[in-house]
């Protein structure tokens, strides 16, 4: 199967800037996908892009990683509704070097055909406002920037106005693309569908300054069946680094996925073969209860991100959670969320109070609902918002908290 076939198939194409992409694949060509720097480590979310840029980089073509570290500065205003915070040049250089240990996880930073990282801070940072209106700004033509649908939904806003910084990204991201023609004969943009007006003023630009095509891919936004963002975990963002959100976690997210997602989410993570997945949706739909589809996507992307060691520690607190072990053997397993506290600050207080002050919860406000609706446990025993923690709570060393069914939180003791 061609690779766009390939794409379309998995769901991964959203829409195409020329038909003639399919036959423009059949030669290695030069492909770039950006990556905003706005946090430290890339998100679940941003595993799409990656995941496409391995498929396209798996096909022989080869693939640059920009980290927008002078778009960074300033904020896409694509899907957003109001202006993002302004980071520091620091953090930006902070958010770079973990984003490319993100994304080295993945893709092939060695070899014949090496993946490239770039940052466009390099080609601005010595950019006077004069140079940017005179050499670049002067090749976009304002009522095309104003048909782009990111700028139209901020325009036709009553609150977050677009400002003029914004309404700029475009023509950074259209000259980057330019640029990275340029530099390393680029001649493809892939991005999320939110993406398309920014691709577009790329390609567009590359045919206007050098009478070459250029092409643009995007991919839908994934969303769950119920229509929410993925990679959202009880309304946290999914970090791919470990620190950020413990491998556990990360495990247990694709491991919980509905039967209505499971099918769709290997499409688009998993490497299998299309007729692999089609395999473990004939056997979901025989035996639902088995899961299996399920564990095999939860094995696959925990690999993929966090690989083998990883997975094996995911596994292993799984095991030791749901097997029924003892409260010393849930604290054993590895990336279980745990604190460390003094009995003295326990003992008599209420059991939510304890598991907020550990950490387990953002306020006690929080945990005192969960408590009042049972959803909290204290060494498997639903605990209400009036239980308090007990010295003898307190088995060979440790009290194991869980909220709802499976959300795990152990208390050591100094």
């Amino acid at each position: 199967m061609k690779l766009i076939e390939e794409l379309k198939a998995r769901g991964l194409v959203e829409a195409l800037t020329d038909p003639e992409i399919e036959k423009a694949l059949e030669q290695p060509m030069t492909v770039y996908c950006g990556f905003d720097p706005s946090a430290r480590s890339l998100q679940a979310g941003n595993l799409v892009s990656i995941i496409v840029l391995k498929r396209f980089q798996q096909a022989g073509h080869k693939v640059i990683a920009l980290v927008g570290g002078a778009t960074g500065l300033i904020g896409d205003p694509s899907g957003k509704s109001a202006e993002r915070n302004m980071q520091t040049v620091e953090q930006v250089a902070a958010n770079k070097a973990g984003i490319r240990e993100n994304l080295a996880r993945i893709l092939d930073f060695d070899g014949p055909n090496a993946a490239v990282m770039v940052d466009n801070y390099d080609w601005y940072k010595g950019t006077s406002a004069i140079e940017f209106l005179r050499d670049i700004a002067i090749n976009f033509r304002v009522p095309q920037m104003l048909a782009k649908e990111s700028v139209k939904k901020r325009l036709e806003a009553r609150e977050g106005a677009l400002t003029f910084t914004e309404f700029s990204y475009q023509i950074l991201q259209g000259n980057d693309f330019l640029h990275l023609y340029d530099t390393y004969g680029c001649q493809m943009e892939v991005g999320g569908a939110d993406q398309w007006g920014n691709i577009t003023a790329g390609t567009d630009l590359v045919r206007r300054m050098r009478g070459k095509t250029a092409y643009g891919l995007t991919f839908p936004l994934l969303l769950d069946s119920t229509g929410k963002k993925f990679g959202k975990s009880e309304g946290n963002a999914l970090f791919l680094n470990g620190e950020m959100t413990p491998v556990f976690d990360w495990y247990q997210y694709f491991l919980r996925t509905p039967d209505a997602d499971v099918i769709r989410y290997l499409k688009v993570f998993s490497l299998r073969s299309l007729d692999e997945i089609a395999a473990l949706e004939a056997e979901m739909k025989a035996h639902p209860e088995s899961r299996i589809p399920q564990k095999a996507l939860a094995e696959e992307i925990t690999r993929l991100v966090h690989g083998e060691e990883g997975l094996r520690k995911a596994q292993a607190a799984t095991e030791a959670l749901y097997a029924k072990k003892t409260a010393a053997d849930v604290a054993k397993a590895e990336n279980v969320p745990s604190a460390t506290v003094a009995l003295a600050d326990c003992v008599g207080k209420a059991v939510f109070a304890v598991a907020a002050a550990a950490g387990m919860f953002k306020s006690n406000g929080e945990a005192r609902r969960l408590a009042q609706q049972g959803g909290l446990s204290l060494n498997d025993a639903k605990v209400d918002e009036k239980r308090l923690f007990a010295a003898d709570d307190v088995k060979d060393g440790v009290a194991v908290l869980r909220s709802g069914k499976r959300n795990y939180f152990v208390l050591r003791f100094a």
